[in-house]
This record gives structure tokens, sequence and C-alpha cells, in this order.
């Protein structure tokens, strides 16, 4: 696909994501799904605004109703569209920083596109085949009031409230001046947590940390953690389908170790767990210890949510998927990233443990991970990294996986590149038992695409 990579579109607003690129992207929407109606809503950045007002006259003008939700996290837009039956969009640039801002396509089941749907939708944007109805037929425009609220409601009654508030937690809370600042201090509250906050003004500009919960951008919770004596620490992306966690010390926790302690909870076996290509040893070894299979795709959460309903289809059990960037799916819940429900789920963990976050996470020790981005500037540059990636996997001492990009498994450890599906990147990433050998697979790989630059 070249307009829709592994999660939506983005670019810097009103310089790749345009006023008119969403109102194309919105009549491509309308022409292909075209169900008479569809739900729009944003996250925090300065542009949403601007960018949904596009949207909603690019719906209108293929002759459908817009309902407008406002400023709400992405798995909020997805549960209205899937109780609604409504098809929708999300204006959000998720991770990445304050200047981007992007488009996500959900269906009216509630979960993104497919792959084969995205690229029917965006034939018809290349194709400029838009629909257009005559002027007594464009859509009608609709605010709706309470979606953020029915989110809460629904996410209480999705966790086991009353096993949480019995374990009387402290969450310290980050939801990095995103949309999850408008929901999540209010779901965890409603849990039973002592809740305390920092980042939780919402603000486009982002001026507390940029969007993307890694461990660079999370200082502030991690003091947090140590200064209110919390249990845990929490943070989200911009739009909050995102959890990354800080144990009671105060400490970063990856979240490799967190999504393969929530897998472990999960997984019977003959179950199947579905993951990116860029899976951790974490989530092998515990798949191998429940007898369950593991099921790669290509990375984002389009891949995955894609594999895990054909997976559905075949007759498959799938409790557990996602990445270890903080996506974490439950498909029996619902087939979405969702940045709260996974912060409660982590939360029965430790009640049903009776113990610190740091014992409950020990298991999953042991690993390190790296990640290194080369960037590039054009086509061309891009394609001469990828050749470079292919000549040193060809090299390599190690099997190689072609799923997506050149992941090269050694035995003790691996590396991957691939290139980035939202920014102009080629990642490289490693892990290994110790930080020097990972740093050394990582720095080796992207030594040699630098040097085709």
């Amino acid at each position: 696909m070249k307009v829709f990579g592994s999660s939506g579109t983005r670019g810097v607003a009103n310089e790749e994501v345009t006023p008119a690129f969403a109102l194309d992207v919105a009549r491509a929407v309308g022409t292909v799904l075209g169900e008479g109606r569809v739900a729009v809503g944003r996250d925090t950045r300065q542009t949403g605004r601007m960018l949904v007002n596009a949207v909603a006259s690019g719906l209108a003008a293929a002759g459908e109703d817009v309902e407008r939700l406002g400023v709400l996290p992405t798995p909020a837009l997805q549960a209205y569209a899937a109780d609604e039956g409504v098809p929708a969009i999300m204006v959000t640039a998720s991770h990445n920083p304050p200047e981007y801002n992007g488009l996500k396509l959900v269906g009216s089941d509630g979960v993104e596109l497919s792959v084969d749907a995205l690229e029917d939708v965006e034939e018809a944007l290349l194709g400029e085949s838009f629909e257009t109805v005559a002027w007594d037929e464009t859509g009608a425009d609709t605010t709706v009031e309470g979606a953020r609220e029915q989110y809460v409601e629904m996410l209480c009654e999705a966790v086991d409230r009353e096993r949480i508030a019995d374990a009387e937690l402290t969450v310290a809370l980050d939801p990095g001046h995103g949309a999850g600042a408008l929901t999540s201090p209010d779901f965890y509250r409603e849990l039973g947590c002592r809740v305390v906050t920092v980042n939780a003004q919402p603000d486009g500009h982002f001026p507390g940390r940029d969007p993307e919960p890694v461990e660079e951008n999370l200082t502030d919770l991690g003091r947090l953690v140590r200064a209110s004596d919390a249990d845990v620490g929490i943070a989200h992306d911009g739009d909050a389908d995102r959890a990354i966690f800080y144990d009671e010390r105060g400490e970063y926790v990856a979240g490799d170790a967190t999504f393969a302690a929530l897998a472990d909870a999960e997984l019977s076996a003959g179950d199947v767990a579905v993951s990116a290509v860029n899976v951790s040893q974490r989530l092998v070894d515990v798949c191998e210890a429940s007898d369950a299979d593991l099921e790669l795709t290509p990375i984002g959460s389009t891949q995955i949510m894609t594999r895990i309903r054909q997976l559905q289809q075949e007759g498959e059990r799938v409790p557990v998927a996602g990445e270890g960037n903080g996506g974490v799916i439950f498909p029996d819940y619902r087939i979405t990233r969702d940045g709260a429900y996974t912060g409660a789920r982590f939360l029965e963990l430790l009640a049903d443990a009776d113990a610190p976050a740091s014992d409950v996470l020990t298991p999953y020790d042991g690993y390190a991970n790296v990640r290194v981005n080369v960037e590039y500037e054009d086509d061309a540059e891009r394609e001469a990294l990828l050749a470079a990636a292919e000549e040193y996997a060809e090299a390599a001492d190690a099997a190689v996986t072609t799923i997506d990009g050149y992941r090269l498994d050694y035995g003790d450890a691996w590396a991957l590149a691939r290139p980035s599906g939202t920014e102009p990147v080629v990642r490289v990433y490693a892990e290994a038992r110790s930080e020097s050998r990972a740093e050394e697979l990582a720095s080796s790989f992207a030594d040699a695409l630098r040097a085709a630059q």
C-alpha cells in the first residue's frame, strides 16, 4: 500500500497530511464504505480540529452523515463504531511527534480496516473515483455528546472492578497530554485506585513530553511513582491505545516483558498468539511453555488485526495478540489496542499475585532490547538502505526471516531491519541476553545500512 502503512497514514500536518488530503481520504471512505453514517474523532493535536473539519466535508460531499465525537482515545472511537454499527475515521498520529497528524480508518465492527479493505479505499483515493452527490443529498453534521463517558463505563464493566478495588492500589498515570488525559484518570479512580498524575492536561503541543511512551520520555513518571509510593506507573501515547509500565520502584518495564506476563495469564494449550516479526523471545518462551502456537505478521496493528480475524474465521482461539510497544490486544474483549484496558488487566495481575509489580515481572526479565533509527531522505536512499540490509542478511551466520524486512536469528539473540510505515526511517531492532550483545548486533546492522548512504 502506498498511502496506508502499518497503522493508518501519517505525516507532518499541513505539509504531507493537508486538509485537501484529508478531504479526499474521507471522500474515498464515503465512496467505498458508503453506509450512510460515519463517526469522526480526534486526539489532542493542535491540527486535529482543522483536519476533522476537512474529513467532515469530504464525508458529507459523498452523502455520508457525520457524527463528531470530539477528542477521545482511539479505542473509545472504536467502541462507539462497534456499538453503533458505523465506520469511523480517527484523526491521530498516535505516538508521532507533535507536528505530525494522520488518519486511521475503522470499520463498522469497531476494528481497524483490514489490509484488503484499506487497499479498496486506497484505490478509490489514488484513482480519484469519488462518489459525489447532489446538493440536497449531502450529509448532515451532528455533534455526539457523551462518547468518552460511555467508553469509561464500558471499560469498568469489562474488568474485575471489585478485585482491583480490594487490592487498594495506587496508580501513577502519565497520559502524555493526549486523549487519555480525558478518560484514564476517571477510569482508574472508578476501579477504586488512588490515582496521581503527570502530564494529564490535554495539550496538542505536548509540553511535558513527546507522545511516544518510551523510556527517555517518561522520566517524570518514574519520579512520580517513587514520590507517591505508587504500586505501578502507566503511560499512554497520544491516542491512548498503548500502555507502558513502571514498577513500584519507579523503574521502567520493557513493553515486551509486560506483554509476556499478560500473555502468560491468557494462553492455554492449543491457543494461538499473534505478534509481529519483531517479537521478543519472552513471548516465544511463554508460548512454548503454554503449548500455544505463535503466528508472526508484518509489523503494525493493521497486519496483526487482519491475521486475528483470519484465524478466528478458521476456528482458532486467539486470546491475546499485539506488540511489545505497549499495544496489546485481547480479542475476547475487542480486536483493538486499548491502553486503559491493558493497564487494568495488569492491575488484575497485581491484585491476583498480591505482590509488587517487580516480582510479577521477574519471570520475564533477562533480555535487553535496543532500537536504532537510520533516517533517509528519499525513495532512492530508502532502496539503497534495504539493498544493504539484504546483503548484510545474506552474509550473516543466522536464520533469516523476510516476513517484514530482514530478521536474523542467532539462537541466543536476534536482529531486525525494516522500514517504518509512518516515518522516513529504517528501524533496526536487536534483542539479546546482555545489553552489550544487543547493542553490538544493532550497531553492526545499522552501520552496514549507513555505509550505503
